[in-house]
């Protein structure tokens, strides 16, 4: 029988500045309570859509301090801790287990192309330092690299806390590997919002999502609908939501659900460089995009 842990509609959640580049604690605050209300399932601050190579060491810590202290039982909170050296990793993976996180997501080492044999090695070590849930992010389009499913399988097998995997790529038959031969206790969610339709009628787990910062109850509604086995449905959900799954990588990530979200009054459109403002003209195609949903007036 499947025990889990990692599982349903996450959000990789965007972290709020102010325009002095400041924490906006308070914003922060405001997306979890979002979150909350929504039926969200898990929360991950301090992820790459929350600029986490931006943040300090203390502002990594305190935030995962006030998403769970805001989330309390009602959320998972999975906090990023990855970067492309190893012992930098581990030295974030233990401060959020102390912050409090329940889990880690991190992201496969970037620029550097490990061997396949160096993934093991850095998921492995990650996994022996910190008591709590791993789950790998494997995300080839921005680390210029990827995890063959061989790895990822590997992982699973002889690490009894790499609990699932995050795989955002649009690569159907290693998808289709994994979750043929995973053990029964690994989730294997995509990270890719278009493909939460397909991804789950083969058997996924659910997704860990950047629209979910702007729709959250939608994509929890489609990921059950998938997971009842209401396609139609879900087909609906999804054809709804299409455009925006497209439009938020406009340009990069988060800067079309930043946009989004300061449009909505959630959060100050404030970036840290080198993320600047959308150009105008794909901000309109946002904003329009958000008042077609009925998101903004």
């Amino acid at each position: 029988m499947s025990k889990r842990l990692i599982a349903g509609s996450a959000v990789a959640l965007v972290t709020p500045f102010r325009q002095d580049m400041s924490l906006d604690r308070d914003a922060l605050r405001r997306l979890v309570q979002l979150h909350i209300t929504a039926g969200t399932d898990i929360v991950i601050p301090c992820g790459t859509t929350g600029e986490s190579p931006a943040l300090t060491a203390d502002e990594h810590t305190e935030i995962i301090e006030i998403v769970r202290e805001e989330a309390g039982n009602r959320l998972l909170v999975a906090a990023g801790a990855g970067t492309n050296v190893t012992d930098k990793t581990i030295t974030l993976a233990k401060n959020a287990e102390k912050a409090g996180a329940e889990a880690i997501l991190s992201v496969a080492p970037y620029y550097n192309k490990p061997s396949q044999e160096g993934f093991y090695q850095h998921y492995r070590h990650i996994a022996e330092a910190v008591a709590i849930p791993v789950i790998i992010y494997n995300v080839p389009g921005r680390t210029g690299s990827n995890m063959h499913a061989e790895t990822i399988l590997r992982l699973a097998y002889d690490c009894e806390n790499i609990a699932a995997v995050k795989e955002a790529s649009d690569n159907m038959s290693q998808i289709t590997e994994l979750l043929a031969s995973r053990p029964d206790s690994f989730s294997v969610m995509t990270g890719e919002d278009p493909l939460i339709l397909p991804f789950m009628a083969l058997g996924g787990d659910g997704v860990i999502s950047v629209a979910a910062n702007q729709v959250p109850a939608e994509i929890k509604k489609l990921v059950t609908q998938m997971r009842e086995g209401n396609l139609e449905e879900a087909r609906a959900t999804h054809n709804r939501l299409r455009r925006l799954f497209s439009l938020n990588f406009i340009e990069s990530n988060p800067g079309p659900v930043k946009y989004s979200l300061s449009l909505m009054g959630m959060i100050e459109e404030a970036y840290r460089l080198p993320l600047v403002p959308l150009q105008q003209d794909n901000k309109a195609k946002v904003e329009a995009e958000l008042r077609n949903l009925g998101l903004v007036s």
